[in-house]
């Protein structure tokens, strides 16, 4: 492989955080094991029920992970931006993929092959509790967005999706984006209702000068009210 090919693959792994406990060695061998694949904006990355063969870094862009529900209707799950990993549960357990991704903007992954991956394990305990520990994380999360679901109403469970999704890349806790340019569909699909109902929410919260909806965009106007509304059942 060549030696600018290999270090260009050890830098986008590094932006990950399951690589962060490595040593260098463990990363050269991971470099010589991954390949780089890019994906356009609105291309599926995988299907649900497809076969769980590899692992993915997102070194730039941003995925959507979903689900469909028995009515046909999308529901998100998470959106991972650079430095994050998916495809981890099917690459470990050599299961069929459990979601769907979709590339939400232009996106580089390095890919991981399973065969590849698990050689790296056997030798590296400490790959293998990063993985654990991404693992777990990701089951606090989904477990926080099903008590979301189930004990919060709708305009809970609204304000507290705007407010993670305005401080998720390129936002941040420190420097909250102050507008969005999410669909109301798209919105709907992280909080698992319909479409009609995000509008009757934001409609309301628009009169109330808590949002604006103006040429396509959602404007926060006043997140300490969003904030409130948040934490209210």
């Amino acid at each position: 492989m060549d030696d600018q090919d290999s270090i260009a693959k050890e830098k986008l792994l590094s932006r990950s955080m399951i690589f962060e406990a490595l040593d260098e060695k463990s990363k050269v061998d991971l470099a010589s094991f991954a390949h780089i694949k890019r994906y356009k904006a609105g291309q599926t990355v995988f299907d649900m029920g497809s076969p769980g063969l590899s692992m993915m870094a997102i070194a730039e862009g941003t995925v959507r992970v979903s689900m469909q529900t028995p009515s046909a209707r999308d529901v998100t799950l998470s959106e991972l931006s650079a430095g994050d990993v998916f495809g981890e549960i099917a690459l470990l357990d050599g299961g069929e993929r459990s979601a769907n991704v979709k590339a939400l903007t232009n996106c580089t992954m390095v890919v991981l092959e399973r065969r590849s991956l698990l050689e790296v394990l056997h030798r590296d305990p400490s790959l293998s509790i990063r993985l654990i520990e991404l693992l777990c994380k990701r089951v606090r999360r989904s477990d926080e967005r099903m008590m979301e679901i189930a004990f919060y109403d709708l305009p809970s469970r609204l304000a507290k999706a705007l407010l993670r999704v305005t401080t998720t890349a390129p936002g941040s806790p420190e420097k909250p984006l102050g507008k969005l340019s999410m669909s109301q569909s798209e919105i709907a699909s992280l909080i698992g209702v319909t479409r009609e109902n995000v509008n009757r929410c934001l409609r309301k919260w628009q009169r109330a000068e808590v949002v604006d909806l103006k040429d396509g965009w959602l404007i926060i106007r006043d997140r300490e009210k969003l904030e409130d509304i948040a934490e209210s059942e």
